[in-house]
């Protein structure tokens, strides 16, 4: 199942509740805004360039990494489950 495309345009919390495995890009990128308190009312494009980033280089990261990730072990078994029927 593709995950929700992130934009630039989404808050941080937004981006989190939606697809927590972008974390991982944004730590990597030393973004650790998660427990700001601007992560609610500042946007992933804000964020990015207070930070020196490319806001469209990260959103294009952000977007390929979530939708690339391995599936859980609980996921494709949920799969097989539905197709069996």
């Amino acid at each position: 199942m593709k995950k929700q495309k992130i934009t630039k345009y989404m808050s941080f919390s937004e981006i989190i509740e939606k697809n927590p495995d972008a974390m991982e890009v944004l730590f990597s990128k030393g973004m650790h805004c998660i427990g700001c308190g601007m992560a609610s009312m500042e946007n992933l494009e804000q964020g990015a360039m207070m930070h020196g980033l490319d806001p469209d280089k990260l959103v294009e990261e952000i977007n390929k990494s979530v939708n690339e990730k391995p599936k859980k072990k609980s996921e494709s078994k949920k799969t097989t489950k539905k197709k069996r029927r």
